[in-house]
């Protein structure tokens, strides 16, 4: 793998033009203003099954300085947001996203002129639209979306946090071998995939070479490590009941990437690929919609966590051959989820749009498929509160300095104005546009009063 710098991949005039079409301006974006108050809010603090009595918010750089009587403006430019009873929560997050591919369909993969500035482009604008949303915080689980940070981190484009795991990891037919049919192994040719190119995905077969891509992805500041542990549906060569990688590859991955302190996660749905990565040291797994209860109860006792996904059957765009080879995974995740539960098991929750760029405006809905198995407190903690717990895990490797996923004095400032109290109507979480009346990230106010 090799990495340019955004303005030598895409040139100074792109970049221009995507700060102008998607950011106020650079300079807009150098610092958050020096304070801003929320009065008369009420608070979902992020875990509690309650809001709070009406009070003041206090928000000082990009971190909630204070909290009650005594939260007041010092100085005269302050910004001051009259909350007139409406709730303020923290910034939603989501554990699994692929912000690179989720602005493409299958069809614009494949075109000729499909190169890095057009995919720039188009994940600027998802990236967005996300924050539009409320996502103030994401963790990119499979694709090249560091420069896509960079510029978002830098001011130059407006979006999310993002915690980027770099191309997902496989193996040879692995659930992110995503070579054309008529594209040979690397090993044998020398030729480099497409898809490995434009750093997709990266096929790693043996322990040294799955340290090399371990250590590859961490060298470009990857967060925390992806690989493929067993078949998938969005896949083309291998079956939904396959194992993948063998136990001192997955080690191999697990060793590298915890000398950097940090973990690795793995796509898995049925219990053997996922016993396997348990005994690795895997501390996440994706998916796991196939799982027993015996496998379960292991995750439980093991603290390793289940980032899970609530998926309908299908959609327009889908292929044929993907809408049945999910069937078994559309049914296990119905009774995994409450299953999950029960057991103890450590929840985190995510969308995992694919190729289907469609899809991005319903992020917030799919929180809500979930309305079956937990209370709208529990919702609201699972997507703020906890996921924000899993982000934790990235210890040193994490990209930001500082407490999401909660309104506490100290915490960084990324917020949630809501029209109405979600806790009594959690559908208001659906409509963004219409109920979320100020975003801030970062202390910034990307959406609502001046």
């Amino acid at each position: 793998m090799r990495t340019t710098s955004i303005e030598g991949a895409l040139g100074p005039l792109l970049v221009f033009l995507l700060a102008a079409f998607f950011c106020v301006s650079v300079s807009a974006q150098d610092a958050p203003p020096d304070e801003v108050l929320f009065t008369g809010v009420r608070i979902f603090d992020g875990s509690s099954e309650t809001l709070s009595d009406s009070t003041d918010v206090l928000v000082q750089g990009n971190t909630i300085a204070a909290i009650g009587a005594g939260a007041k403006a010092s100085g005269e430019g302050a910004i001051v947001i009259d909350g007139r009873g409406r709730t303020l929560m923290p910034g939603l997050i989501d554990n699994h996203v692929h912000m690179m591919f989720n602005s493409l369909s299958p069809a614009q993969m494949l075109e000729p002129d499909m190169g890095l500035e057009k995919v720039m482009q188009l994940s600027a604008g998802q990236a967005r639209a996300m924050l539009l949303r409320g996502f103030t915080a994401v963790r990119d689980v499979g694709g090249p979306s560091f420069e896509l940070k960079r510029l978002i981190d830098s001011g130059r484009v407006m979006g999310p946090r993002i915690w980027p795991s770099g191309p997902m990891i496989s193996q040879t037919s692995g659930h992110a071998d995503l070579r054309l049919p008529d594209e040979p192994s690397r090993r044998f040719t020398g030729k480099i995939p497409r898809a490995e190119q434009v750093w997709a995905s990266v096929i790693a077969d043996g322990r040294a070479e799955v340290l090399t891509a371990v250590r590859e992805n961490l060298r470009f500041g990857a967060s925390q490590i992806k690989i493929a542990a067993g078949g998938g549906t969005s896949s083309e060569y291998d079956p939904l009941d396959v194992t993948q990688y063998t136990l001192d590859e997955m080690k191999a991955a697990v060793d590298a990437a915890s000398d950097w302190n940090t973990y690795v996660t793995v796509h898995a749905y049925h219990p053997k690929s996922v016993r396997r990565a348990i005994e690795a040291g895997v501390k996440v797994i994706e998916h796991g919609n196939l799982l027993d209860e015996d496998t379960l109860k292991l995750m439980a006792e093991k603290g390793v966590w289940l980032s899970g996904q609530m998926l309908v059957e299908s959609t327009e765009a889908m292929d044929p051959k993907r809408r049945e080879k999910r069937k078994p995974v559309i049914e296990g995740q119905k009774r995994v989820w409450p299953l999950a539960k029960r057991l103890g098991v450590k929840l985190a929750w995510g969308t995992d749009f694919l190729f289907e760029p469609d899809l991005n405006e319903q992020q917030n809905a799919y929180l809500l498929r979930l309305k079956p198995y937990f209370t709208p407190a529990e919702l609201l903690r699972l997507a703020t509160h906890d996921n924000a717990q899993l982000l934790a895990l990235s210890g040193p490797r994490t990209p930001y300095e500082g407490r999401l996923g909660v309104v506490e004095e100290g915490a960084l400032a990324d917020l949630i104005l809501v029209e109405g109290d979600p806790l009594a109507d959690i559908d208001l979480i659906a409509d963004p546009q219409r109920n979320f009346a100020v975003i801030m990230k970062d202390g910034r106010i990307v959406k609502g009063a001046p």
